[in-house]
Formats: C-alpha cells, structure tokens, sequence
C-alpha cells in the first residue's frame, strides 16, 4: 500500500506490527525511536523512572541527556537539581551533554542524533526542528520519556499528514524565519492543528539546511506535530562537510564509542553512504494519502513580523516600519535562529553602527559551538562591538529564564519562536516575532525596521482538503482483556477547544490530595455545572473539534474516568491531551462525522445535551454504531488496547519490564 515519508519513518520505527501491516495515518503503534532527549526536565523524569520500579536503562545509547534551559541561574536548588542530573545520567550510561554546551536540539543536530530517515523524540515541542534534516522528530510527555528509558518504546497515533508544496525561489533578504511566519500568519485557523507535514515541491531545493531547521521548528507553532523536510542532495552534502568538521573537532562534552580512526559515532562517510544507498527508499509513494494539500509560493513571501503576542497574526515589514513602533528589547537567541547563519546576518546589518541608545540587545548562540564559529568568523565581535548584551548558550529568555526579560509596558522582538502573551516576561508587554536580519535592523533603529524593497505584499497560497475514499480495513486483533465491543449512551458537549480548565478546574490542579472521588466530582464543573448531574457510569461522552487544549494536567483526563465516563468521542483531541489520556488507561476515539451531525441535531442552546443516542463501538471492524447510522473511526490497534487494559502506561512500563 502507498505510504507517506513519515508513514515509512514510523514503519522503521514500529514494533510488534502484524505480517504484512503497513503503517498508516491513524493507527496506533509501539514505537522504538532511535533517541530520547530531555533537558531540565530530566529531573521531573527521574522519580516517574524509579517510581515504576525501573533500575536501570533497557538502551543506555538510545538516551541523551542536555542541560539548556535555566543555565544562568545559579542559586543552590538548580545547582543541586543539575548536579543530580548528571550524576543520575553518567551512572546510568546515557549521553550528557553539560550547561554551556548547548540546546538540546541544536546539540541533537551537530551531534548526529538527530538523523535523516530515523525518528527521534524529546520531551519537548521544538523536537519538531529535527524535520529539518529528513529526520521524524516529535514531541513525547515525560511518562513516555520515563517508559523509553525502561523498555525502549512508548507509544505513537500516527497523525494525519499534510503535504506543504513550496513553489519557487525566494527574495533577496528573505529567509527560513520569514517563510514560517507566512505559514504561521496566512494559514491561521488551524489547518494543520496535530498534522505531521511533509515539505515538498521545486521550492525545497533552494533552502539550506539552517532555513529547513528554522522552519520545522516552528511547525510547532503553527499546530503541527512535525515538519519533516526531504532527503536531498543539500542534506547529504550538509552531512558530508558536517562528518569532516567532526571528525577534525572530535566529540564535545560526552563521552561516546569511536571508531579508533577519530570518526564521529554518528556523522561519518560509513552512514553517510549507507543513507545515500538508502535513499529510493526515503521519500513518499506515488498517489500516498495526504489529509490536506498545501501551497504557497516562495517569490510571493517578504519579510513579515508576527504579532503582538500571536503568530497568527502577521504584518509585512514594509507595513509595520510606517507606525514606527518603538521596541525596548531585541533578542537573536534560541533554538530556531541562533546559529551561525543567522549571527552572520545580523552582523553583516550591524556592522560600524551602534544598538539604538533605549534598547537592550541580549544575544545568545544555540550551541557552544556555534558561538566558537561565530567568534572566528567575527562576526560575535562585530555585534558585541555595537552594544548587543551576550548570553550563554542556553534557552534562557525565550522561556522566560534569566537575565532580559521583557517589563511592564515594554515591546520586545525576538529571532525566537514563541511570543505567547507572558513567555517572555511580564504579560503587560507586548512581543513580536521577525528574522534575525530584522530583529538586528529594529535593535540599531530603535523601531522596527528593515530595508527591502516590497513587492505586491499579496501572498498567493492555497489549500485542498482530501477524503480518503475506498480504504478497506482490516480486521483488528483483540488481545486479551479488551472488549471487542462496548455500548453507551451518548452526553454530547457542543463546544470547540473545550480546555482542561474547563474539565478540571485549575483552582484543583496542585491539590495533591485530591482523591479519585474528589477528581470526579468537580469534573466539567468550569465548563457546565449540570454536566456532573446528567452522567451515568458508562456513558459515552462525544466532545468537539480540538477537545483537552491548554495546560497538560492529566487530572482533565483522569477526573472524567473517575466519573464513570467509558471514553470520549471528540471530532479532535489536542495531541498532548490525547497522550496524557492513553497514558492513564482511559480511551479517546476521533470521529468527526459524528461531531458534525450531533452538531446539526442539537445545536448550541445547551453546553450538555443528554442525547438518549445509544452508541455501539466494534472495535474489531473500527466502526461506531448508532440506530440511524455507521460511523467509521481509526482502528484502535494493540498498542492502545494493551495501555488500556494495563491501566495507563506505567503499569504497562511495570508489566515489560
């Protein structure tokens, strides 16, 4: 059957698939990536570790461990908490990577973990960058981190997969960053909300590896749960200089197997020719199944800026330079631009002038290494020379740590990826997101600001949505324990992006003692004070499109599984929602059609309609069964069932252990 690149990358990745089965967007597998990154919240992960009664990890080299985030913050507890880390990572034989090295993903790239055809995972949203170079990386919660650690594996749903054609060649003055936020800016009602993205078209080619990296990143931004670039001969040539620079530096900041000749463990010729023989393989079938077909034209795109405080909001350069919006802060840091590329750029603007006299320019390399490039070249002098405020390596202000926050009042704007209200400081400031050249344009301005010459301003893009037509199931394996079938009456919840404050009060979230009892039955109690009055132990609860976003407390999972609710029904879930609710053994089921028609039936008038509907789910044949109607819904394969009947993925974790 044809697949996508990234149905293939999770096949390779796969364990325990049937004979024959190929992977397809929907399914739920146990997945063995080829690594596992935690950063800071490697010390959240430990106790989830022990806790589950693990000893030891089931695949040392699988596991790489990097101190990134909060780096500049020097008070005991963090110094404690670091030195615990290590401590627990070189006793276990994973790879460490100290404070100073670098970003855990930046470090993922140079460190050859991150590699084209292969799936990789970090317990954080920006794995989404490691697409960049043809590599499947994707975000996991920390119990999944704590499961691979123990036995190799958790468990994935294959998202559905969106292609993004980039046709073209763009501008002079134009870059990754830029097409990203007119990604981010023009397509901006969630069309590729938990998608994985397959970048392709003529577009691609003219996009060095460091622009590829900027904008996978920031498909986290746009909704996506990857961005995954082509394997090309730019990624193959990127890979062939990197394994010589390697191979001449030697390894940094960990101890790993080498070869005895000085070849780097994971970037030499060796791989390299054996991806290149590999490469037929490494790309999408013909006629593969794509949910939605995106397009946007590379010569159409100027240099935007996003924001304040969204990146579904955008405007062009050409526009916002004419309102003069004076900005206290300038930032060129973090993981999306900050490497050699984009400190040249900001440079080669910067030279011979000076940073405005009322902004404070704070800069930081995304790696240890990349600052040492940087410094050869001159360019880290020239900046510095005209004011800019360096940092270490580190994540630092992006996530609200450290020295440069934004005040009060204050505009800052950023070459970083999020400018969510607050990230970056106070919540009475105002961010804005830009390119490096354009960050570094506005810190020497005093406003926001950029030389280039605009063309229409008018973006052309398009988008097609796809019905999958003619797909013939198989039949799923029940494994033991699991009902082939189940019936419940439907309480059916109108309401779209429905968010776990609104399903668990977050006035409840660090109750500890909260009990099961006490979880159910405060359950719903922002969203609708009936609700709690209406349900009955094993009804069905059928939510809307986007169901679970917000924060990740798995409580907006577990109360409703307190409450006797079988499972929810929703036309989507938010993804982290999604994990943190088969990780408690309780069940989510996508089935939009059924969405839409109670939608159609009910309307809006009540928050909770008690539907006197009786549903029947066969599992077996993936069909959902109403007196009036058949719906079909993803298959729930046995990776799903096993954490259902194990009650969540620990007690999985225990039983493989």
């Amino acid at each position: 059957m044809n697949q996508t690149l990234i149905e293939k990358i999770s096949q390779k990745h796969a364990v325990g698939l049937m004979p024959n089965q190929f992977v397809h967007a929907g399914d739920y597998i146990s997945i063995r990536p080829a690594y596992v990154m935690t950063h800071d919240n490697t010390g959240a992960v430990i106790p989830k570790f022990k806790s589950i009664g693990a000893a030891k990890l089931a695949n040392p080299r699988q596991v790489v461990h990097t101190l990134d985030h909060d780096i500049q913050n020097k008070d005991e507890k963090n110094l404690a908490k670091y030195k615990k880390i290590e401590e627990f990572s070189k006793s276990m034989g994973a790879d460490f990577y100290p404070a100073g090295r670098g970003i855990g993903h930046q470090i993922m790239i140079e460190e050859g973990y991150a590699w084209p055809g292969t799936m990789s995972v970090a317990s954080d949203s920006h794995s989404n960058m490691y697409g960049g170079i043809g590599c499947l990386g994707t975000p996991i919660v920390r119990t999944d981190a704590a499961a691979i650690w123990a036995t190799t594996r958790t468990w994935w749903q294959v998202p559905p997969i969106a292609k993004v054609e980039l046709k073209g060649k763009l501008k002079s003055g134009v870059t990754g960053k830029d097409v990203i936020i007119a990604l981010c800016g023009f397509f901006n009602h969630d069309e590729v909300l938990n998608h994985a993205i397959e970048f392709t078209g003529d577009g691609v080619k003219e996009l060095a590896i460091d622009q590829r990296l900027t904008i996978a990143n920031m498909t986290t931004e746009w909704g996506a749960m990857a961005g995954v670039f082509p394997i090309d001969d730019i990624t193959i040539n990127w890979l062939k200089a990197r394994a010589k620079f390697v191979k001449i530096r030697g390894l940094q900041g960990v101890t790993s197997d080498v070869d005895g000749k000085g070849n780097h463990p994971r970037i030499n010729e060796t791989r390299i020719a054996e991806l290149e023989k590999d490469l037929p393989n490494l790309k999408a079938d013909l006629n593969a199944f794509y949910a939605k077909e995106l397009t946007i034209d590379l010569s159409s795109i100027e240099p935007h800026v996003s924001g304040p405080n969204t990146v579904k909001t955008m405007t062009s350069i050409s526009e916002i330079k004419k309102k003069k919006v004076k900005i206290n802060k300038a930032y060129l840091l973090s993981c999306v631009n900050s490497r050699v590329d984009d400190l040249a750029e900001a440079a080669s603007i910067i030279r011979g002038k000076k940073i405005a006299e009322h902004v404070k320019f704070y800069i930081a390399a995304a790696s240890s290494e990349v600052q040492a490039e940087s410094e050869k070249r001159g360019d880290w002098k020239i900046l510095l020379d005209a004011g800019a405020i360096p940092l270490p390596p580190s994540c630092g202000p992006c996530i609200g740590l450290g020295t440069g926050l934004l005040e009060d009042g204050e505009v800052g704007i950023s070459a970083t990826n999020r400018n969510f209200k607050g990230r970056m400081g106070s919540p009475n400031a105002q961010a804005y997101l830009a390119s490096p050249g354009v960050v570094a344009a506005s810190a020497v301005s005093g406003f926001i600001n950029f030389d280039f010459d605009s063309s229409s301003g008018k973006i052309l893009g398009e988008i097609k949505t796809n019905v999958k037509k003619g797909l013939i199931k198989s039949a799923v394996k029940i494994i033991d324990g699991f009902s082939s079938q189940i019936e419940g009456e439907l309480i059916f919840c109108y309401q779209d992006n429905l968010n776990t404050d609104g399903i668990y009060p977050g006035k409840y979230t660090y109750n500890d003692d909260m009990t099961p009892q006490d979880q159910a039955k405060v359950v719903m109690e922002n969203y609708d004070p009936e609700f709690g009055k209406m349900i009955n132990d094993g009804d069905i609860l059928v939510g809307g499109f986007n169901f679970g976003t917000g924060s990740s407390r798995e409580q907006a999972a577990t109360a409703l599984k307190y409450r006797g609710i079988r499972l929810v029904l929703a036309g989507s879930f938010n993804e982290t929602y999604k994990r943190n609710a088969l990780n408690n053994g309780f069940l989510v089921i996508e089935c939009p059609e059924l969405v839409n028609d109670l939608k159609s039936k009910f309307g809006n008038e009540k928050l909770s309609v008690k539907t006197e509907i009786i549903a029947k789910i066969d599992f077996q044949n993936s069909l959902l069964i109403t007196k009036e109607k058949s719906y079909s819904i993803d298959p729930v394969g046995e990776a799903a069932q096993e954490l259902i009947v194990t009650g969540g993925l620990e007690n999985w974790v225990r039983k493989n252990l």
